[in-house]
C-alpha cells in the first residue's frame, strides 16, 4: 500500500514498560501467538515493527485492543531465532521515533497502524554543560555500582548527535518507564539532554543515599 513520504504502515508490539529509542538495540522474547504471527509476517516483508507502551489500565482489555501511547519507536528486526516451541528471540534496531496517526482495520491477529516519522528539533543553545553532567553522572553511577568504568562508553561516545547520546543513556540506565516515555516524546534535543542529566544525577543521589 502506498504511503506519503515520512509515513509507513507497520504492526505494533504493545508492551507495558518497554521504551524503544532510536539508535538502540532491543532484545525481545516473543511468546504470544498473535505476536509470533506478527514476527513471522514481518520477516517475510520488510522486518519493520513498532514497540509501543501500553497506557495504564491496559490489563482489563489486554487480549483485545488496549490503549497505547501515540509516540513509539519503530525499528527493524536485525537478528532472530525461531525456537522449537514456535517462540522467537529477536533483536530490534531502533530507527526512528514515530507518531501513530490511526489504527487500520485488519484480519490479522495483531494490530496495524499508520505512523509518521518524527524528527529531532536541534538544540537552541549550548548543550555541552548538560552532556558533561551526563558523563559525570555515568562515571559516578558505575563507580557506585562497582561496574567497569568503560561499560557505558558506547552510549557516551564522542562524535554522535547529542540527541542520540541522550536516547542511548536513557535506554541503558534510567529505570522509570514513565520518564522514558516522556523522553521518547521530547523532540527538542536540548530539553531531552537536560532531562536525562537531571534524571541521571537523581539516580546517583538515590543510590548513594540508600547506601549511606
Amino acid at each position: 500500500m502506498a504511503t506519503p513520504a515520512g509515513s509507513a504502515i507497520v504492526p505494533i508490539f504493545p508492551l507495558p514498560d518497554v521504551t524503544f529509542f532510536p539508535r538502540t538495540l532491543l532484545p525481545l522474547h516473543v511468546f504470544e501467538a498473535r505476536y509470533r504471527a506478527m514476527v513471522m509476517d514481518a520477516l517475510s516483508r520488510d522486518r519493520r515493527l513498532c514497540v509501543v507502551k501500553l497506557k495504564p489500565g491496559y490489563e482489563a482489555s489486554y487480549a483485545g485492543r488496549p490503549a497505547v501511547h501515540a509516540v513509539c519507536g519503530m525499528g527493524e528486526i536485525v537478528s532472530w531465532e525461531r525456537l522449537a516451541n514456535g517462540r522467537y528471540n529477536i533483536l530490534l534496531r531502533g530507527d526512528a521515533r514515530v507518531r501513530i496517526d490511526r489504527e487500520l482495520p485488519t484480519d490479522t491477529l495483531y494490530r496495524l497502524v499508520s505512523v509518521t516519522r518524527l524528527e529531532d528539533v536541534g538544540p537552541a543553545g549550548d548543550v555541552m554543560p548538560a552532556l558533561a553532567r551526563i558523563r559525570a553522572a555515568a562515571r559516578a553511577l558505575l563507580d557506585a555500582l562497582g561496574r567497569p568504568g568503560d561499560l557505558l562508553d558506547g552510549a557516551l561516545a564522542e562524535g554522535q548527535p547529542c540527541g542520540a547520546l541522550a536516547d542511548r543513556v536513557a535506554a541503558a540506565v534510567l529505570p522509570d518507564a514513565a520518564l522514558r516515555q516522556e523522553l521518547l516524546e521530547t523532540l527538542q534535543v536540548d530539553a531531552r539532554v537536560a532531562r536525562v542529566a537531571d534524571a541521571m544525577e537523581l539516580v546517583v543521589r538515590e543510590l548513594k543515599g540508600g547506601r549511606s
